[in-house]
């Protein structure tokens, strides 16, 4: 399946709007990445648990967004964004969605 940011994708032609395809997933910081991260925050540079955390979220939150695409029948996703929020101290929901739709040619 196809998914960009954009409205359009190049070479196809959008025939038809199914709707918000949407993924979630909430994720938790661990008592042991804090404790890494606080001795990080004293010398500086890139907290690298922290980054992986979220990128893993993300993916998750991405492939959700595309399984209900397919529940929809659609060929691709456009306009994707993502948003991220805090749900109580420590954890935070990554949100995936954008427009599912049938292309042509």
């Amino acid at each position: 399946m196809l998914t960009t940011t954009s409205e359009q994708i190049a070479g196809y032609q959008i025939v038809e709007t199914l709707g918000i395809a949407r993924g979630n997933t909430i994720r938790a910081r661990h008592v042991g990445t804090d404790i890494v991260a606080g001795l990080r925050n004293l010398v500086g540079g890139e907290v690298s648990e922290y980054t992986k955390l979220m990128g893993e979220a993300r993916e998750q939150a991405h492939d959700r967004m595309m399984e209900d695409a397919r529940r929809m029948g659609a060929d691709a996703v456009v306009s994707v964004r993502f948003s991220t929020s805090m749900i109580a101290q420590g954890a935070a929901e990554i949100l995936a969605y954008g427009t599912a739709v049938k292309l042509g040619n």
